[in-house]
């Protein structure tokens, strides 16, 4: 019977962080001895970049724009520990579909048997934003993915983009999409922040997978074009990703999420400004 192949989306508002995650995920799970693939799905081909000791790679869609006709393994690059990486890309910019990468570089490998041929543990997809854009959706409304976590911190907008999210996950549920997992809270500093993500993640039927704190370790080991798993293995940092990783590994029912309608979130972002307010007041020293 042949092996089960995890696939998993991580999903967060650009900036937020969410690339810098995948990556250290990917790099945890192959030491741990996993066969692993992260396919970068944002349109810049950056999410590989720390895995390659900083290099880039050519896209899917640029090898196709360039051919027409690719054999697949062009289009997969070698990187820390034997990490398989691949790049969508996306259209010349202010033409076309940014999502449009995803669902051709899906279909180029499973057309050649990459992800059997290649005896691939898991297979990590690493996409942009919430669901604005229905290339983008791909991995959740097609079923490609089995498991969807989302990185979020404590500001607003990263929790918005995080709630748009849960409703295209619980719209694509109905018809056999994927389904959440959970929240990585990331650049979490402060009790106040993780009270935020926490509560945030009860409100809408999900978990905290793991609290990462910000760490100038991640942006030393970024400047030299590593992750911090590669860069930096005895650190805090790299025991968070490594413990964060675990979970991933461990991780098997997810489920649809109940996310707040526009003026719940709005309601219970304010209820929370004034909780900070209060907590100021009283000498909290509260920073967010």
């Amino acid at each position: 019977m042949a092996k089960k192949l995890g696939q998993i989306a991580i999903y967060g508002k650009g900036g937020i962080g969410k690339s810098t995650t995948t990556s250290n995920i990917s790099a945890a799970l192959s030491d741990m001895g996993f066969r692993v693939m992260q396919f970068g799905c944002d349109p810049k081909a950056d999410s590989t970049n720390t895995l390659r000791g900083g290099a880039d790679i050519p896209t899917v869609l640029d090898l196709l724009r360039e051919r027409g006709d690719v054999d697949a393994h062009e289009a997969i690059f070698r990187g820390y520990n034997g990490i398989a990486c691949v790049e969508a890309g996306g259209p010349a910019p202010g033409v076309g579909c940014a999502g449009r990468g995803i669902t051709a570089a899906v279909q180029l490998l499973k057309q050649q048997n990459i992800f059997e041929e290649l005896d691939l543990d898991y297979v990590i997809y690493d996409v942009l934003g919430d669901v604005v854009c229905g290339g983008f959706a791909v991995p959740i409304r097609e079923g490609i993915a089995e498991h969807v976590f989302t990185v979020t911190s404590a500001d607003f907008m990263a929790i918005y983009a995080a709630n748009n999210l849960f409703k295209g996950i619980q719209k694509y549920s109905r018809s056999g999409g994927a389904l959440l997992g959970g929240i990585i809270a990331n650049s979490c500093a402060t009790p106040f922040q993780r009270q935020i993500i926490g509560d945030f993640a009860a409100k809408t039927q999900t978990q905290v997978m793991e609290y990462i704190p910000r760490s100038i370790t991640v942006t030393q080991s970024e400047l030299s074009g590593r992750t911090t798993i590669e860069a930096a293995p005895d650190s805090p940092q790299a025991a968070i990703y490594r413990a964060l990783a675990q979970r991933i590994a461990d991780h098997a029912e997810s489920t649809a999420p109940a996310p707040l309608e526009s003026q719940e979130l709005k309601a219970w972002a304010a209820d929370w400004a004034r909780q900070l307010i209060e907590i100021e007041k009283q000498g909290g020293g509260c920073t967010i």
